[in-house]
């Protein structure tokens, strides 16, 4: 399928490594110019480079660390914001039980994932309604269906960004802009790597055998690529996708148990 993104201008978050950094890729494979933000430029640097360019493309890279909303606001007002498509995805906050949760922990987490996701939107969607086009699409958690054990705070701020992109998909629809959210489940990132060693080490067992009994809540018995992921965030990126607005969308394979 053509996905109709050329000439596209796609800003993608958290794009150095994981399913960020795979959608990225797609991205421009798709035709799409791609703008990576990360807090590492060095990362960024060597994800640029691995981006195809047919000739005519343009892909860049901005620096922000989403612990800091003021500096994303202020390397967003220096940048220029002519994006159709963006893609909001940062890393979960750590494992641990909601109860022993501090309220720096929660305040942090409503920073990098509400407050940033907000300044972003805030900053492009004046050009998608001058285009009347946008895509906007959060990458979340299935934890949005079904709270993950020992993953209390990110249950907690995943619920949110829910909440506040469904809200956003009501106001901006008119516009032709559609906010969806994709909700990974266990995919092959750094981010799973560090959940599989924590839970590990409470059940007092291997990494290796708590891989395998994760696996084993999977009806299709194995975890995600990231790609497969990013496959899904480039279809509701492009112009087919352009009727489907407000959901959330699980690739996990199967391991939700709600509808």
């Amino acid at each position: 399928m053509n996905l109709e993104l050329n000439n596209k201008n796609a800003l993608v978050c958290g794009s150095t490594q994981g399913i960020g950094k795979a959608t990225a890729i797609l991205l421009a494979e798709e035709g799409a110019n791609v703008t990576l933000l990360a807090r590492n430029e060095e990362k960024l640097k060597a994800v640029l480079s691995e981006l195809k360019n047919n000739g005519t493309q343009n892909h860049h890279y901005l620096i922000a660390d989403f612990s800091k909303p003021e500096e994303l606001k202020q390397v967003l007002e220096n940048s220029d914001l002519e994006f159709h498509i963006l893609i909001n995805n940062t890393g979960g906050p750590k494992s641990g039980d909601l109860l022993s949760a501090t309220s720096t922990e929660l305040i942090n987490a409503f920073q990098m994932h509400i407050i940033c996701n907000q300044i972003l939107v805030q900053a492009v969607v004046p050009f998608m309604k001058n285009e009347k086009f946008g895509r906007i699409i959060n990458v979340i958690s299935t934890s949005v269906k079904e709270p993950i054990p020992g993953l209390g705070v990110s249950n907690t701020i995943r619920n949110a960004v829910g909440n506040w992109s469904k809200t956003l998909a009501s106001e901006l629809a008119e516009f032709q802009i559609t906010v969806n959210n994709v909700l990974p489940g266990f995919t092959n990132t750094a981010r799973l790597d560090q959940i599989i060693k924590v839970k590990a080490q409470k059940s007092n067992t291997t990494e290796a055998e708590m891989e395998q009994i994760m696996k084993s809540y999977v009806p299709a018995k194995r975890f995600a690529k990231p790609e497969e992921t990013a496959a899904a965030i480039a279809f509701l990126a492009s112009e087919q996708a352009s009727y489907i607005n407000g959901i959330n969308l699980p690739v996990d394979g199967g391991r939700t148990k709600s509808l």
